[in-house]
């Protein structure tokens, strides 16, 4: 079936409120991944087993567990205890927008922790200890010096858990959330024409992922500045090299002409 530019058109308006509803869950789960992620990636790192352990197990089972899997168990799962049910958090559990976010955010601040302890790792030690030298305290290397060079390092890694897991978002639609591949799912259930509103929600993630990989290259830009000139001013004497080598090698007469003279 050929791509009708009519339904695409007339679908559009659909299609962009369940964009909206993908950019908030995306945005509010990225929020609460770091507020869940941060304070784990310290126990994880933590030399103390009772903090370690833990936290290691939050990310051997969050990882492990489909996405898809921790949004039925949230959902669907928590509203069968009685005490859900029955009690304050049904308030909660009721809606199926909290729900999406609440599951995305454990399955994200797995991911986010392993990232962070890598960033955090990256960070010399020698900073660490010139901060402890001067006085300052633990607390205010951490938050000054440290994680501020953790996220720096670990943008880029960051940036690809960022785009996938927007993109991972649309199995929110398992739980009655109306989002982008939702809204599409519906516009294929009414018209039978998978091929309009699927090429349309495709495009529409497509734009949504681009924005956000530009984002995340400006970011990448103005964080790491001085290193992108101290690589222009490294590069500057091998390339005046390269041309006075060039200039020396166009100048040296052809083979046999010494001998033809």
């Amino acid at each position: 079936m050929p791509f009708d530019p009519t339904l695409a058109w007339d679908s559009l308006p659909r299609m962009l409120y369940g964009m909206l509803n993908t950019v908030m869950i995306t945005a509010l789960t990225l929020v609460f991944g770091l507020v869940v992620a941060l304070p784990v990636t310290l126990a994880r790192m933590s030399p103390r087993l009772m903090f370690s352990l833990p936290a290691a197990a939050f990310v051997i089972f969050f990882r492990g567990t489909p996405a898809i899997i921790l949004l039925y168990l949230v959902y669907y799962g928590l509203a069968q205890l009685p005490s859900v049910h029955d009690g304050v958090l049904w308030v909660i559990f009721a809606n199926a927008f909290i729900c999406a976010v609440i599951g995305l955010t454990l399955n994200h601040a797995s991911y986010l922790v392993e990232i962070l302890r890598g960033g955090l790792d990256a960070v010399p030690a020698g900073l660490t200890e010139a901060s402890a030298a001067l006085g300052i305290s633990p607390r205010q290397t951490f938050t000054w010096i440290r994680f501020p060079l953790a996220m720096r390092f670990a943008l880029k890694a960051y940036q690809n858990e960022v785009l996938m897991f927007t993109k991972g978002t649309a199995v929110v639609s398992v739980v009655t959330v109306v989002d982008l591949t939702a809204v599409a799912n519906e516009v294929f259930e009414r018209t039978y024409d998978a091929v309009t509103p699927m090429l349309l929600a495709a495009a529409l993630y497509w734009v949504l992922v681009n924005l956000m990989r530009i984002g995340f290259e400006f970011a990448d830009r103005r964080l790491n500045r001085h290193l992108i000139a101290d690589e222009q001013r490294l590069r500057k004497p091998v390339a005046a090299s390269r041309q006075a080598l060039l200039a020396r090698w166009t100048s040296l007469p052809a083979p046999g002409t010494e001998q033809a003279r």
